[in-house]
């Protein structure tokens, strides 16, 4: 028999959702970053259905997600002082920090390490969710392994229906890629993922922030070691409007369609006629619009020419998500 997948407003859903997670199922749930899908951090076998849905690797951490700062002494052993100014300054709020994990925790929610990653989401929908279920949620996104991240809910179902009983409508996350991990194990505070919460934010906290650059071993972190992000269609970062323009007059066979802020766009214009997919007008917009824009072109189009957005601030951060979902192609 198929599960049917339903998609209902807090207000409908929260006494079916806290249910399910009181049962031991797995339920979609809306984050100010991405969707996640969510299971009650202490049942391991709950949690096994996360990767089942998912069909994503058991050696991929999940993160934990609390309700409040003071349930993150149910997840984490021990919280530094270091790891504790962290959280102050940016929770509840689009980070995730890496701590020694509680005994509590499943090896099945860490991938067999010593540490979790704990994060306490600002979406309002996902706070109350929480809450009423009293238990710590782990949750990865909310979407087939490898795919694009959801930021709505139509998302979700678009690629979970029937893999999942219930998804919690929470709109537009507002943020619109993973948050930013930080590893507060380390010596040095280490960001294992780039997100909305840059280094040098951190820095400003911590006095010293160490970027990650180096062979992964082993993952504390999800989205390290596998192709994350990734689009039905191939997709290519173009260096220039002029070399986008080049891409999409050499593949016009292949109905290409361009992702890029709406100055860039209109250079492309200059060289040739294009379809395109306007992310707005900077940073924050196109990290707010980039997994969006990129459903809506898997969708209507056949190839994706990405605008390079440089290495500065968050816009590193969606350059790390688009070289990602790209394969590392770029022109």
């Amino acid at each position: 028999m198929v599960m049917r997948t339903e998609i209902l407003t807090l207000e409908e859903g929260l006494e079916k959702a806290v249910g399910l997670i009181k049962s031991g199922e797995v339920v979609a749930f809306p984050t100010e970053t991405v969707y996640g899908l969510g299971a009650n951090a202490f049942d391991k076998d709950a949690v096994k259905k996360i990767f089942e849905a998912k069909g994503r690797p058991s050696d991929n951490p999940l993160i934990v997600h609390v309700a409040d700062k003071s349930m993150i002494d149910r997840v984490a052993k021990s919280v530094s002082a270091q790891a504790r100014a962290v959280i102050d300054a940016f929770m509840p709020g689009p980070i995730t920090v890496i701590l020694q994990k509680s005994d509590c925790i499943p090896a099945e929610v860490s991938a067999g390490l010593a540490t979790v990653g704990v994060r306490f989401p600002a979406h309002e929908v996902a706070r109350k969710f929480i809450q009423a279920c009293g238990v710590p949620i782990c949750a990865p996104s909310a979407n087939t392994s490898t795919r694009i991240s959801p930021t709505s809910a139509n998302h979700v179902f678009e690629d979970m229906n029937g893999r999942i009983p219930l998804i919690l409508q929470g709109g537009e996350c507002s943020v619109g890629i993973e948050s930013t991990i930080i590893d507060m194990t380390c010596d040095i505070p280490t960001v294992l993922r780039p997100g909305a919460i840059t280094p040098d934010m951190l820095a400003r906290v911590l006095g010293e922030v160490k970027t990650f650059g180096g062979k992964i071993v082993v993952a504390k972190a999800p989205g390290m070691k596998y192709r994350h992000y990734a689009p039905d269609c191939e997709m290519v970062v173009a260096s220039s409007p002029k070399i986008a323009a080049k891409i999409y007059k050499e593949n016009e066979s292949r109905n290409p369609v361009i992702l890029a802020i709406r100055d860039y766009i209109s250079k492309v214009g200059e060289i040739c006629d294009c379809k395109s997919i306007d992310l707005g007008e900077n940073s924050e917009d196109v990290m707010r619009n980039i997994y969006s824009a990129m459903h809506e072109a898997q969708k209507q189009y056949g190839y994706i020419i990405c605008q390079d957005f440089g290495d500065e601030g968050v816009a590193k951060s969606v350059m790390n998500r688009i070289e990602k979902a790209s394969g590392g192609k770029r022109v």
